[in-house]
């Protein structure tokens, strides 16, 4: 097909719909969609009616276009996973002894455009980077949806790059010169006090996921544009770049799941941040795929009536460029 792709909000993420299974194994239209992918700051979406039934092995193929993808289990999180494959379920979807096989966190829905935006008073939405408590944090995640609500459950997604930029030039020196501490066992004590069906770490998890520090401000490697980066549910302490933090502290953030004051920092910034600027409210359809990149966006889920709707989504995770 010929890329004319439809903007999202301006420069930030785009649309191709019509999309055929064959162009997902067309060479030029995946170059295309690459390079789609990294003009558009990180958000590309696909639509189309052949899409809806797609077979894991497709859906794999096509996220293999933009770079190696992730093959193992994540902690916690093996009931969640696609049997065979290395796709993480994410809804609400249940086998047939009721037991929940995807990964679900219980979120507010959406009551007008105004809640697309941060909100400091309710901290919501949850506004965030993928995976930053890794070792190698993924670049991006790829998502297909299969069972999508008849009402709610969009994803949000914010374009960092162009956040970054609007700010003054002492606030960009200053989120320069720090870090973020991240930590998967903060993350997870953090979501499961709100959404209790969410799994949090033994301790045995916990010793093999330590946190991890990622810079405040990313340098793309593709585009040259800086980014802000590094704000997660796992993020539980800002600090200039090399300063240590005591176990003593650590303790608190992932066994308490409180975060430090220093956090403030990025928390401020999210409603410049999540504004209409920079905002993408994308409302899926059984058969979408979009993929994002971790590097330029930050992206939100956002909750659905949980007893009356079914919601399944497929996520695969890209943890090097193509």
């Amino acid at each position: 097909m010929q890329m004319q792709p439809e903007s999202l909000n301006g420069e930030f993420g785009g649309l191709l719909d019509g999309v055929s299974r064959a162009d997902l194994y067309d060479p030029q239209f995946q170059t295309q969609a690459v390079a789609l992918w990294a003009e558009r700051g990180g958000l590309l979406a696909l639509r189309g009616s052949e899409l809806a039934n797609l077979s894991p092995e497709e859906f794999i193929a096509w996220t293999r276009v933009f770079g190696a993808i992730e093959q193992a289990d994540l902690a916690a999180r093996e009931r969640s996973m696609l049997p065979g494959y290395p796709i993480l379920r994410i809804g609400n979807i249940r086998d047939e002894n009721g037991e929940l096989r995807a990964s679900l966190a219980r979120l507010p829905q959406l009551t007008s455009v105004a809640d697309v935006q941060y909100n400091p008073d309710t901290r919501r939405p949850v506004w965030h980077t993928d995976s930053t408590f890794r070792k190698c944090p993924p670049i991006g995640s790829s998502f297909h949806c299969k069972q999508a609500p008849a009402e709610g459950a969009q994803t949000l997604f914010a374009d960092t790059r162009a956040a970054f930029d609007a700010l003054d030039e002492t606030t960009r020196a200053r989120l320069s010169s720090l870090e973020a501490v991240c930590s998967l066992a903060h993350h997870d004590k953090k979501i499961n006090s709100y959404s209790p069906d969410y799994p949090i770490l033994s301790p045995d998890q916990r010793t093999a996921n330590p946190p991890r520090r990622v810079p405040v401000v990313l340098r793309h490697p593709v585009t040259g544009r800086d980014a802000i980066y590094g704000f997660n549910s796992s993020t539980c302490a800002l600090v200039p770049v090399g300063e240590p933090i005591t176990q003593e502290r650590m303790d608190e953030f992932d066994l308490e799941g409180v975060e430090d004051e220093s956090v403030l920092i990025l928390r401020d910034l999210l409603p410049h941040i999540t504004s209409p600027p920079f905002t993408v409210c994308w409302r899926w359809q059984p058969g979408d795929l979009v993929v994002w990149d971790n590097r330029s966006t930050m992206h939100s889920g956002t909750g659905y009536d949980y007893d009356r709707f079914t919601r399944e989504m497929w996520r695969l995770t890209i943890v090097e460029a193509a």
